[in-house]
């Protein structure tokens, strides 16, 4: 298992040697671990078929959110509900399953000089981070 820093430029997250509905169940527990709850599951994969009849890998994005730390970022920025929650995708890379999140310190690249929300997005990425983290260790 391996930790990948980047993911794009706006993201990081790991690979782990599970079955596909496996690490999506882990990521979750993971996420309740930090505080996160998953809000909306979207099956891209499902979905591709659905609308476009296109096959696709198995593919799913978790909306993730803390509602702490949602709680303070919409009291600091209320425009912020436009990039809440939290995008978390798990799908399956080969005989691995890749999990990737969005860099909340990234996003707040739109609202730069807002310093309660910059104090939200490093809290926010922090835990993230340590939900990798205990992916990638297996915790």
């Amino acid at each position: 298992m391996s930790v990948d820093p980047t993911v794009g430029t706006y993201g990081f997250g790991t690979t782990i040697k599970l079955p596909y509905t496996e690490a999506i169940e882990r990521t979750k527990d993971a996420l309740k671990a930090e505080g996160f709850g998953v809000l909306t599951t979207i099956d891209v994969q499902a979905t591709m078929k659905e609308k476009l009849n296109e096959s696709f890998e198995p593919y799913v994005i978790l909306g993730a959110c803390n509602p702490s730390l949602a709680w303070r970022a919409l009291n600091a920025e209320h425009d912020l509900g436009l990039l809440l929650p939290c995008n978390v995708i798990v799908h399956q890379h080969g005989d691995e399953t890749a999990v990737s999140v969005v860099d909340p310190m990234v996003m707040m690249g739109v609202a730069p000089d807002n310093s309660a929300l910059v104090a939200v997005a490093e809290e926010a990425t922090e835990r993230l981070r340590r939900v990798i983290d205990a992916l990638a260790s297996g915790a």
